[in-house]
């Protein structure tokens, strides 16, 4: 039966088959994640992307980042747009900086790093706890991390947004 399987299917199964079926809530926070991406908790994000080792991209949709800000030092990148993933590899300092990939809850950000994997993109990073927590932890702003305030103009009457930082 396995055999038949992909091997995220598999991997689910046997954490249901292990664990039980309470496990099977759990798997789905990690189901989607690219399997090449690895998790990294908000401050450890900080700070690595401080000292330049890590580009954060948020994800989020941009009323959201009017709520609670951007991450410090993150681009905010809505996930949305047609020419995001071009967008965040124009971002990287270099091809081998890896990019850590930041939403909400981190549902859409372990989402974002299957699909970056799949365009071909590697080195990604999930932070699963998001903005505003999750299951892997209380989120950045729980945790009382620095957030900058995003400043929007719109530009065309199909509510493009140009992120305007000062």
């Amino acid at each position: 039966v396995i055999t038949l399987l992909s091997r995220r299917k598999a991997r689910a199964l046997c954490w249901v088959t292990a664990l039980g079926v309470g496990a099977f809530s759990v798997s789905l926070i990690t189901f989607d994640r690219a399997d090449t991406a690895i998790v990294m908790a908000p401050p450890e994000a900080l700070a690595a992307a401080a000292r330049g080792e890590i580009l954060i991209v948020d994800i989020r949709r941009p009323d959201e980042w009017d709520r609670t800000g951007i991450a410090e030092y993150a681009v905010g990148s809505d996930m949305r747009d047609e020419d995001f993933i071009s967008k965040l590899t124009a971002a990287r300092v270099s091809n081998t900086q890896p990019i850590a990939v930041i939403c909400a809850r981190g549902v859409r950000s372990a989402r974002m790093t299957r699909r970056l994997e799949a365009a071909g993109i590697r080195l990604l990073i999930d932070i699963p706890e998001g903005m505003l927590g999750s299951p892997a932890g209380p989120g950045r702003l729980a945790r009382a991390l620095p957030a900058v305030q995003v400043h929007w103009f719109q530009h065309d009457v199909q509510y493009s947004w140009t992120l305007l930082t000062f």
